[in-house]
């Protein structure tokens, strides 16, 4: 059984339950009419007719309890159907018989039961009712004329109607019968026809809508609507992702609620992109939006369309590309200026080192050979970065203990020009932190990095270092080093700055540190960030993996 067929069957029976009830309200009805003609005492009929009609009524009532208990044990609708025509048709019978006869005004109780009969049967169902109403009512009629049965509405009775009213009585009741059954078949073939078409371009308009909201919840990027006066009226669910709002909690405010800026920012044009911050996770995002006018069927602008996206990982990568530009730039021509500059950098810093030796000089001229030598010095630390730049993640690698590299530099920074006194260093190097990975390029980038911070206290502070290992949620090992400072942090403008190339804000900076830190890292799949507070210092967390050599 097909869905046609079971919402048919629901039908039939809801119509079914609702003609025992109307069955019940129509004999009510004429249970008041004969009780106030019995009243009112009128001598049309005799003093037994009202008597006789209460009985018809009440067998009426009874029947009706009987059919609700038929129409719980027997489902089949047209067993039930055909047998309340009958026995409906046999009652009204005995009411016409009871009430006047052949003058009866109950006859037309005929033509109520082929109309309810044709909204569940066929043609030639409702004809086959319509032809036992015809024939119950012209026995009926037949057998007042030839005097075989006595109506009760006179006593004594003398049949006073003579045969050419009597035959057209019969014929006009008779026609009306057939003529209501062609027709009242008629009106429900075409409301049956009428209700399946209704049905299936109610399910066909379904399929659409469930298409069309498949589609929109489907696609990946945000879609919002808005009313002319920016009432947000659909969101959908990737727009939900994006944004960490839910439909349910802004539908229906206005487009500010969710988008403070979009106002001003639509000003720019159709495109445009949108810093937002997340409302679950707190983490800024880049939107890119497109806007559109939403138009009705008659052309009118009805609101507006936003189609938008999360960018935010295309900026990074756009940023990403731009700097791998500049570092493969720098990397060309890394290896050719560093031997370019080492050559006559030896051939200058020997050459200063005997005349130091061999001359007597006064002291203005041993600062101006100092400036010489600390100027030799910055070139030739240029040139190494220069080479770590161009050579960075190809050197072979092993197993490594980063306590012993901290212990090396520490030892050596203690001889260096940004070492104070004032200095505190502060370790705590967890038991397990052996990395797989080139000693030299780790130990550069801890270097780097523990210079910049000494550089940021030069009147001293604390430097801190601790390491722990960590696990991220793909079950990949990281060790995470942590080096901070107290000196004199960076300011947040600043922050996006200065892992750029060549980009330093000290005197005798190169800005090459950070770079070639962070070119390490990268190439060991690590990460390096950088939190910073002006005046209350730095702090640097590197996570390098640590990986097997298998």
């Amino acid at each position: 059984m097909n869905g046609n067929e079971t919402v048919q069957d629901e039908m039939q029976s809801e119509r079914l339950r609702w003609l025992m009830f109307y069955r019940v309200v129509i004999v009510s009805l004429i249970l008041g009419i004969a009780a106030f003609i019995q009243i009112r005492g009128t001598e049309s009929i005799s003093p037994t007719a009202p008597y006789s009609i209460y009985i018809v009524i009440a067998l009426t009532y009874l029947l009706s309890i009987v059919y609700v208990f038929i129409y719980r044990r027997i489902s089949i609708i047209k067993v039930n159907i055909y047998m309340q025509c009958v026995i409906d048709i046999v009652l009204i019978t005995a009411l016409v018989y009871i009430t006047s006869g052949v003058e009866s005004i109950y006859a037309t109780l005929y033509p109520l039961v082929i109309i309810y009969a044709a909204l569940f049967l066929d043609g030639k169902g409702v004809m086959l009712i319509a032809s036992i109403c015809s024939i119950m009512y012209g026995v009926l009629i037949d057998l007042e004329f030839y005097g075989i049965i006595h109506p009760l509405y006179g006593m004594p009775h003398v049949y006073s109607f003579t045969p050419g009213y009597v035959f057209s009585r019969i014929f006009t009741h008779i026609a009306s019968f057939y003529v209501i059954a062609v027709l009242s078949s008629f009106v429900v073939r075409q409301e049956k026809r009428m209700r399946l078409l209704l049905s299936e371009r109610e399910n066909a308009f379904e399929q659409l809508d469930l298409l069309h909201q498949s589609i929109i919840e489907s696609i990946g990027s945000g879609i919002m609507t808005t009313d002319r006066e920016g009432t947000i009226r659909s969101f959908n669910t990737a727009a939900e992702d994006i944004t960490g709002h839910h439909f349910s909690e802004i539908g229906g405010t206005g487009i500010d609620a969710v988008f403070p800026d979009i106002a001003g920012t639509m000003k720019q044009g159709d495109r445009f992109e949108l810093h937002h911050i997340h409302r679950h996770d707190g983490s800024g995002r880049i939107l890119g939006f497109a806007a559109f006018p939403l138009i009705d069927p008659q052309g009118d602008n009805i609101g507006n369309i936003f189609i938008f996206q999360d960018l935010t990982t295309i900026r990074h990568m756009e940023g990403e590309v731009e700097k791998s530009k500049k570092l493969a730039f720098i990397g060309g021509m890394a290896s050719v200026l560093a031997h370019e500059l080492r050559t006559p950098l030896a051939s200058i810093g020997g050459s200063i080192q005997l005349l130091n030796k061999d001359l007597r000089l006064n002291e203005t001229d041993r600062k101006l050979m100092n400036i010489v030598l600390r100027g030799k010095d910055q070139l030739e630390e240029l040139a190494n970065n220069f080479l770590v730049l161009a050579r960075s993640g190809s050197l072979e690698r092993s197993r490594i203990e980063v306590r012993e590299i901290f212990d090396d530099i520490i030892e050596s920074m203690r001889f260096g020009q940004e070492w104070t006194d004032k200095i505190e260093i502060k370790q705590s190097i967890s038991g397990n932190n052996d990395i797989y990975g080139n000693k030299t390029e780790i130990r550069q980038v801890f270097w780097n990095v523990i210079v910049n911070a000494l550089q940021s206290m030069p009147d001293g502070g604390t430097l801190t270092i601790n390491t722990k290992g960590v696990t991220k949620r793909t079950g990949n090992e990281y060790l995470e080093v942590s080096i901070a400072d107290t000196g004199c942090g960076i300011a947040q403008e600043n922050l996006g700055s200065v892992r750029e190339p060549f980009y330093t804000t000290k005197e005798r900076g190169t800005g090459l540190g950070l770079v070639i830190a962070d070119k390490i890292v990268e190439a060991y799949e690590g990460e390096l960030k950088i939190a910073s507070t002006v005046q209350r210092g730095t702090r640097c967390t590197i996570l390098l993996p640590r990986v097997t050599e298998a």
